[in-house]
């Protein structure tokens, strides 16, 4: 994920009214709904993710420089979120991940807004992403954001985890935002940009007690967690999580992402999810992307090849690219209005 400006996704307006009415709207069935588990569908073939939701929204002109990030448009500018989400699902996105990554109880209430009314936004979140999966005739499945706790801070630490808290007290902080996201009926939980092993590990006890299918993604480099932990010991966290449908990195630069997809895979025996950034580096000091992209849509076969089913890019990673993936992954418009996926080997 982006940094959050000070550090790595309806119409309506932000009052607390219109607020309450798009959480009594949440609880109504969408056209939206996939036709059978994200699991199913993994076990068939490859799944292909959206890519990175701050870099569409920047592209339809919207200012992210507040902490809550791209999470205070759930009461700004729910329409524009959308919009976003509706972008990647005409480019072929099969998997829409929610505007609820830094979104917090805490940081929302850093902005007056009330509990009640801070549940309805977590809850509105899937609901935009489940009205833009309605957009098509075919499966779109929509994963609840659950970032780590510092890209709560937005300073950040969510790319040197180590906070200094015991997996208790993350446990305490995840809690009433996994249940609140959960509460608004996700296909599954993304827990995701993960940078400690310590987190993982809370954020799946947690999600665990939910009883929706979860992905764990962590943010890495060089072959370990962003805090220096070795990846087989993050990934094998899973083990013993039946709720897991699969597991593997994302905000990570896409060279690092090659190795991980295979430890992933070979740790796990489950799927492996990887979504990489573009490559580009944020720099703090100077709040801007440096350097040029490096994502090669062209790694998707040897992703496949390593175990990958849940395909998809992060940070700076747009709808046409997203698209290009789509026609490599042969996510013909057939294919999609029948709920299919292709032969996983055929990238």
């Amino acid at each position: 994920m982006q940094p959050a400006r000070d550090s790595a996704r309806d119409s309506g307006g932000g009052s607390g009214r219109d607020t309450g009415r798009h959480a009594r709207d949440s609880a109504r069935p969408f056209a939206g709904t996939p036709s059978r588990p994200l699991a199913a569908a993994l076990a068939a073939g490859t799944v292909l993710l959206d890519g990175g939701l701050a870099c569409q929204l920047e592209a339809q002109g919207c200012d992210l420089s507040d902490a809550l990030w791209s999470a205070r448009l759930l009461a700004d500018g729910p329409e524009q979120i959308e919009a976003a989400h509706t972008a990647y699902v005409r480019a072929g996105a099969q998997v829409l991940i929610t505007a609820s990554y830094q979104a917090s109880f805490e940081g929302f209430g850093r902005r007056g807004t009330g509990r009640a009314e801070a549940a309805a936004l977590f809850a509105r979140s899937v609901e935009l992403a489940r009205r833009a999966a309605g957009s098509v005739e075919r499966d779109v499945w929509v994963a609840a954001s659950v970032g780590p706790y510092g890209a709560v801070t937005a300073d950040g630490a969510e790319y040197r985890g180590r906070y200094g808290l015991s997996v208790r007290e993350l446990e305490r902080f995840h809690r009433p935002r996994i249940e609140a996201l959960a509460a608004a009926g996700p296909d599954v939980l993304a827990l995701e940009t993960v940078p400690d092993t310590d987190e993982a590990e809370a954020l799946l006890r947690v999600a665990g007690e939910c009883g929706l299918p979860v992905w764990l993604s962590c943010t890495v480099a060089d072959g370990q967690t962003r805090a220096g932990q070795p990846l087989e010991e993050a990934f094998g966290l899973v083990a013993g999580h039946d709720r897991v449908v699969a597991v593997g990195v994302n905000c990570c630069d896409p060279a690092d992402a090659d190795r991980a997809v295979r430890t992933a895979a070979e740790v796990t025996g489950k799927p492996v999810v990887v979504y990489p950034n573009s490559g580009e580096r944020w720099d703090a000091g100077r709040r801007g992307w440096t350097g040029g992209a490096t994502f090669d849509p062209g790694r998707v076969g040897a992703w496949q090849a390593a175990g990958a089913r849940l395909v998809g890019g992060c940070c700076r990673v747009g709808p046409d690219t997203i698209a290009e993936l789509a026609a490599l992954l042969g996510a013909s418009a057939a294919n999609h209005a029948e709920g299919g996926t292709e032969d996983p080997e055929a990238g």
